[in-house]
């Protein structure tokens, strides 16, 4: 049986092949250069700096900083596709990460991937050269990315110090900067928060604050993790008038990030409803909800909005500029994650009488509820089956007979015989018998359209 020797040179992609680390490096495949130098220890030429960087680590913090986009195809597992952390050689020559080969073998396969060449000998060996070549080539990106990472630190340091400076254009200028820093670099985060960031930024907004430099500093304030001091600080009545006024009157991203801080910081331990109570900010978000222009915009307002709505003492304020009808109206075209918090928005509302007046005023609640029943997500069946039940209730002679017009009667029958939860089957099967009371057997089962299974 002949045996496996492992050769002296690894080819590449390209045709070229590699006899050792210092090969690599003269070929160019580890970059060269001074840095590459000091990751090989002079005595040996062994791997000096980079043994003290985990492979399996560095592999997994450049993936997820996408710095690891041009790995070398050597260095990849022809099974998973991913970078080999313990590369090992079959006899055929081919070389995989040993986790994947020995479990490609657990399956009975005693081939090879690759070739599809049955193997004379099973003995998976360890290719030290290429596990060299692969932590020396991650070593280098690494330090780089970290010698990026601190520079970016340091400059976002400097861009918080100058903001205790710097005014007018200078200071959007500097805004501007800090947000596209802290927005590609999560890493920096900390950091910044550290040298006081919040504080400053918290000082800027007032009523004295030009829109130029506010929306900047909801830009920067939107990436942060904000703790209770800087929300508490930021739900001051002055500053929290000046980002409804931009909810109102800014572009549209800068409406949304408005929406997404003022939600944030409703999430707050000292939140008072009192702060999310205006007419203008309610007025805001719904302009929002209504421009189809901006689908992003339209999930962000309404993301806001079904917060606000959690708090009982301003839902007749919503119902009071007639959010109820309006959101009707959207509720066809909306995205399915718009649509269930649309219907989450009007199932909340349908809990006051002033909700459920609403409801039964609007011409377009009954077809534009049925429609998204057993169609998107049992959150919006949950919702939307809610809804039917109040405004039917209120008023069944008048709605019932729209409601099996609209095809309620099959839908109902769709959610009894699914899995839907037992709590939403009894409300579809009270739901039905409210819809039956006024006909007939026969005549209920010729509205409803049913097939004979159904009947």
């Amino acid at each position: 049986m002949p045996q496996f020797q492992q050769p002296a040179c690894w080819r590449l992609e390209a045709g070229g092949q590699v006899m050792d680390v210092d090969t690599a490096v003269k070929d160019g495949i580890l970059g060269g250069g001074a840095v590459i130098s000091g990751l090989l220890d002079s005595k040996d030429g062994t791997l000096g700096t980079a043994k003290k960087h985990d492979l399996k680590e560095m592999i997994e913090e450049m993936d997820s900083a996408a710095e690891a986009d041009d790995v070398p195809i050597v260095f990849i597992c022809p099974i998973s596709m991913e970078p080999m952390v313990d590369p090992v050689t079959l006899c055929t020559g081919q070389t995989y990460e040993r986790v994947n080969i020995l479990r490609w073998f657990s399956t009975g396969r005693l081939t090879c991937p690759t070739t599809m060449q049955d193997l004379w000998d099973d003995t998976v060996t360890p290719n030290r050269t290429l596990h060299q070549l692969i932590h020396a080539w991650f070593s280098q990106r690494y330090l780089r990315m970290m010698k990026r990472s601190e520079d970016v630190e340091g400059r976002a340091r400097e861009l918080v110090q100058c903001l205790k400076k710097v005014k007018g254009e200078a200071r959007v200028q500097t805004l501007k900067e800090l947000h596209k820093i802290v927005a590609a670099h999560p890493s920096v985060e900390k950091p910044v928060i550290d040298s006081g960031v919040l504080g400053i930024l918290s000082s800027l907004l007032g009523p004295f604050t030009s829109h130029a430099v506010g929306s900047e500093v909801i830009a920067v304030l939107v990436n942060l993790s904000l703790d209770s001091e800087a929300m508490t600080d930021l739900m001051q009545p002055a500053k929290i008038s000046l980002v409804v006024d931009m909810l109102n009157e800014g572009t549209t991203k800068t409406k949304r990030k408005c929406a997404r801080l003022i939600e944030v910081l409703m999430g707050a331990e000292s939140f008072r409803f009192e702060i999310v109570s205006s007419l203008s900010l309610l007025v805001g978000l719904l302009r929002m909800v209504k421009d189809k222009r901006d689908p992003d915009g339209v999930s962000a307002g309404l993301s806001l909005l079904k917060t606000i709505c959690s708090h009982d003492q301003i839902r007749s304020s919503i119902v009071s500029i007639r959010a109820v009808a309006q959101l009707v109206e959207r509720l066809p075209d909306l995205s399915p994650n718009s649509l269930e918090s649309a219907l989450q928005i009007l199932d909340d509302l349908a809990a006051i009488p002033d909700g459920r007046s609403a409801l039964k005023d609007c011409p377009q609640t009954i077809p534009n509820t049925v429609r998204p029943l057993m169609k998107v997500s049992e959150a919006c069946t949950r919702h939307a089956l809610s809804i039917l039940w109040a405004v039917c209730k209120l008023a069944p002679e008048e709605f019932v007979s729209l409601a099996v017009e609209a095809g309620l009667a099959t839908r109902l029958l769709l959610v009894i015989q699914s899995d839907c939860p037992p709590e939403l089957k009894k409300q579809a099967s009270d739901l039905l018998k409210l819809c039956s009371l006024n006909y007939t057997a026969t005549l209920f089962i010729s509205k409803c359209k049913l097939t004979r299974t159904m009947q």
